[in-house]
């Protein structure tokens, strides 16, 4: 077995400023801000690199267009210790580009999907999903064709035994398809919104209620609801069980990518053995861990960083 990790879903540079006083205005006026930063983004790149970072051997799938852009994303893939032989080049699409505002712990996106859309099953290689321990996705509702043929590869994965997780990032059409999610949600073993998504996914306003309904329904699948929740830490629930853990207190500068790798800390631990109170402690801890430098990976821990952030 070559890789531990094969991550699926969205690439691309993301261009974060701030921060920005709130509300933004149009006017054509031009405002200062005390930073900006050009790195790489995406939720499964961010993730991706975290999981590198932490000791794992990871490969990555997904489309980028034929331009600098994209260069610049498979550079920064590769130099972060990811295997992009699975990166595919759009000819005739470009590679999506992201801005990101930063306010506080709070952001507004704005996202050109470029060759996004196009990104299908396809595009992942049916040899190296059979060849991994774990296959993580993300960006579920980005990528409507991707999604469409998901669980056919999540249900590979399982065949040969590997675990597989689903970070579905936020629904820009706000729709939250369960016609599309649910199919998938059969053949996930960890299933990782954010507490917004989690509320958007069941109405309600309670992050451990949304959670608990979740797991719930989930449960008779074997699947595990993790949600992260920003300062508040992250609540782990089976179906019948809820753990939680606390965020670490970091001087942060901003949480682009946060979420992206806590996922990365989870998967990390669970393939190290760890036990699920463990496995979100130190998930929660890389997240936290990563919001003390700009952009998603800058400040990513390696495994003795995160292991040495939490209780024994």
């Amino acid at each position: 077995m070559i890789f531990d990790l094969l991550v699926i879903g969205d690439a691309n540079p993301d261009v974060v400023v701030g921060p920005v006083d709130q509300p933004i205005l149009f006017g054509q006026r031009e405002r200062l801000v005390p930073g900006g930063s050009l790195v790489l983004g995406g939720s499964a790149a961010i993730m991706a690199c975290g999981a590198a970072r932490l000791g794992l051997r990871v490969a990555f799938a997904g489309r980028v267009g034929d331009d600098p852009a994209g260069d610049f994303v498979r550079t920064s893939l590769a130099d972060r210790d990811v295997n992009v032989d699975a990166l595919v080049v759009d000819p005739s699409l470009p590679t999506p580009l992201t801005t990101i505002l930063t306010s506080g712990d709070d952001r507004a996106i704005l996202t050109s999907p470029g060759c996004l859309p196009s990104t299908v099953a396809e595009d992942v290689p049916q040899s190296l999903v059979r060849s991994v321990r774990h296959v993580h996705a993300a960006s579920f509702y980005l990528m409507p064709e991707l999604a469409a043929g998901l669980a056919g590869i999540f249900k590979e994965a399982k065949a040969v035994k590997a675990t597989t997780s689903l970070d579905p990032n936020d629904d820009p059409a706000g729709t939250w398809d369960r016609m599309i999610l649910d199919p998938v949600l059969r053949v996930t073993d960890y299933f990782l919104p954010n507490a917004a998504e989690a509320l958007a996914l069941t109405g309600h306003h309670s992050v451990e209620d949304a959670a608990g309904i979740l797991a719930r329904r989930l449960a008779r699948r074997g699947t595990h609801v993790v949600v992260k929740n920003g300062a508040d830490g992250a609540l782990a629930h089976d179906g019948t069980r809820v753990i939680t853990a606390s965020a670490l207190k970091v001087d942060t500068v901003d949480a682009v990518g946060a979420g992206d790798s806590f996922d990365a800390g989870w998967v990390a631990a669970v393939l190290n053995g760890a036990r699920p109170d463990r496995a979100l402690a130190i998930a929660a801890a890389c997240g936290s861990l990563s919001t003390r430098a700009a952009g998603g990976t800058a400040a990513q821990p390696d495994w003795d960083q995160a292991l040495g952030s939490v209780a024994p």
